[in-house]
């Protein structure tokens, strides 16, 4: 099992995504003998896991059952242990395009955080690429280089325990993309502009608050970038579901105009009863939806 490989079987030591609906699952890490409870009874990993194929549908200790999928960036951001505020899938999606990030590119991040942003990353830029991914805490960054080695992908990551403002990425001149999640994003703009290549690249820093935003883009500025933008990604979910509606009742037909029998006659069917309804499927947006989580700011390094 990889993130970035995917693998038919389940092997000892892989993590794999326990699904019982859209909104309840959770990642386990098989072990040999190992039991996993659930709310539909135990799934012991010895019989249930190792050996099985990934997407299998697995039947629990009292009868119920779960799926055991395959772990993905996407399913990892929703299920991942939160050491600190994380970035979803819709400003990811916008940040790995907006960057023209692919396989074999070199990302600096800083900072590494609870990783969500960091694998999606080395999803895009492997096999060949490589990522330098700085975190400020020492705790933090140490769970960092446990995870990524847990799930293979340390081969395509450098993690750096240091302050990117002080102390940049701990690499000059190789970077075709930037990304920056930090309290002060102006403050690590020189870094940055050095750790990017020559021929140029692309810079993104996320920040929450607009006064951030200002100054930032004041030191992209003043560092020479081009292109500077900044975006705000809503992402508004439709909620599908059955409703009941009353059927209307015109009254009785024209027989004038249509040529038809009077409703109720021999042969034609009675008008729908007061009470008549019909079912039918629609989607309604949720009355309430999450707003603003940040802005995206993006950069281009200037060739000159």
């Amino acid at each position: 099992m990889s993130f970035v490989e995917y693998a038919e079987f389940i092997q000892e030591g892989d993590v794999a995504i326990i699904f019982m609906g859209h909104d309840s699952m959770f990642p386990v890490k098989v072990q040999q003998g190992a039991q996993t409870q659930t709310r539909y009874g135990v799934i012991r990993h010895s019989t249930d896991l190792i050996g099985r194929r990934f997407g299998s549908k697995v039947t629990c200790s009292k009868g119920g059952w779960v799926y055991v999928l395959h772990p993905t960036p996407e399913l990892w951001t929703l299920n991942l242990p939160h050491r600190t505020q994380i970035l979803y899938t819709t400003d990811i999606a916008n940040i790995t395009m907006m960057l023209e990030l692919k396989p074999g590119s070199v990302v600096c991040e800083s900072g590494t955080g609870s990783g969500s942003l960091s694998h999606a990353i080395l999803r895009t830029i492997a096999p060949s690429g490589h990522l330098y991914t700085v975190e400020f805490h020492q705790q933090r960054a140490e769970k960092a280089i446990e995870e990524f080695r847990e799930h293979k992908v340390d081969h395509l990551v450098t993690v750096l325990n240091q302050d990117v403002c002080k102390d940049g990425f701990g690499v000059m001149g190789v970077a075709d993309a930037v990304f920056l999640d930090i309290p002060s994003p102006w403050e690590a703009i020189g870094h940055a502009k050095s750790a990017i290549k020559k021929q140029g690249g692309r810079l993104c820093s996320f920040s929450p608050c607009i006064e951030q935003v200002q100054r930032t883009c004041a030191a992209l500025a003043e560092q020479g970038f081009g292109e500077i933008c900044t975006l705000e990604v809503l992402l508004r979910v439709y909620d599908v579901r059955s409703v009941s509606l009353a059927l209307p009742d015109f009254g009785p037909e024209d027989t004038l105009q249509t040529g038809l029998h009077v409703p109720g006659e021999e042969g034609t069917p009675a008008a729908p009863g007061a009470n008549a309804t019909v079912t039918c499927r629609t989607a309604m947006p949720p009355r309430e939806m999450a707003g603003h989580t940040g802005y995206l700011t993006f950069a281009t390094k200037s060739l000159v």
